[in-house]
């Protein structure tokens, strides 16, 4: 097992190289001017000092280390758009209300996603499994951009029952959160349908109604044990999708996170910003994806032993 964790650590490290490379080479290749619109009017001894400032003067190959050995010492340098600020700072306090709210987002995805998948696949061909297979369609062909105004307008302004934006209290983040949600359920809703039929027509499950086991037991410690394997794999990278997509619904809802600060970047070539929130949030997907490998392999030990993990 050592070997295994050892091994998914060294897979980590390395993608998280490469993604810093290729964000590294993507920003020197954009277009524009990283000084903003108008640099070509400052004085060339005041655009001399800025670039020296930024490191932006030195050889390429210079700046690149510069870059990685900064990255290593968890320093993610000064936004252009913000000079007395550093990246990481703006890290600091936007990204909370973004993390909270894909938080709730995703124990919302979870806890009704889950609960659909299973209904529907117990009550295959009956209502019920009708009723949640509607939802996940409404799931997948409904996105955030659209839901959110829907809920924001007839929930929050027209109806009243819940407040239509901001970020203040706990009810102010109940609509965001479905919003979000709602793609989430879908895809979980259906994967775990589709498990959960593939385990119930096991012969090990047949064998448990043998022995005389009730059904929830059979249900509950055969069925949904095996089949939340394949949901348990992707947990990860949707957790993450649900963190990093909240850029719309931030919008909408108005909500304090690191969406808009990731927007105006891109606009305005803030390098060290573009750099630094794409590094920021790889890294969150990485380090998930490797706690999600890790626990596949404590869950099914084949993914290891078949590896030659011990």
């Amino acid at each position: 097992m050592v070997k295994f964790i050892l091994r998914r650590f060294l897979y980590a490290l390395i993608t998280l190289w490469l993604i810093s490379t290729f964000t590294f080479v993507l920003m020197k290749n954009l277009p524009g001017d990283p000084l903003g619109e108008g640099s070509e009017r400052i004085p060339k001894e005041t655009k001399a000092m800025l670039l020296k400032q930024y490191g932006l003067d030195k050889p390429l190959w210079e700046q690149y280390l510069t870059f990685l050995n900064n990255i290593l010492h968890g320093n993610l340098g000064a936004s252009f758009q913000f000079p007395a600020r550093t990246v990481t700072d703006i890290i600091k306090q936007a990204f909370p209300s973004s993390l909270e709210l894909g938080l709730i987002a995703i124990a919302i995805a979870i806890i009704v996603g889950l609960f659909l998948g299973i209904t529907a696949a117990l009550k295959h061909n009956k209502f019920g499994d009708y009723t949640a297979m509607f939802i996940a369609v409404l799931g997948v062909s409904v996105p955030s951009f659209v839901l959110g105004p829907l809920l924001s307008y007839y929930v929050g302004v027209k109806w009243g029952i819940l407040p239509a934006g901001l970020w203040k209290g706990p009810s102010y983040k109940i609509l965001p959160a479905i919003a979000l949600s709602f793609g989430t359920i879908a895809i979980l809703a259906r994967l775990m349908r589709t498990s959960m039929l593939d385990v119930l027509n096991q012969d090990y499950i047949k064998t448990a109604k043998a022995k005389g086991l009730t059904n929830l037991t059979v249900v509950v410690k055969h069925t949904i044990r095996n089949a939340i394997l394949p949901v348990i794999t992707i947990i990860g990278p949707i957790f993450v999708n649900v963190i990093t997509g909240t850029l719309v619904v931030e919008q909408i809802f108005s909500v304090p996170g690191l969406g808009k600060h990731f927007v105006s970047s891109v606009y305005s070539n803030d390098y060290t910003m573009i750099s630094g929130l794409t590094i920021f949030y790889s890294s969150i997907l990485i380090l998930v994806i490797f706690i999600t490998d890790v626990l596949y392999g404590f869950i099914d030990p084949r993914i290891r032993l078949g590896k030659g993990g011990k």
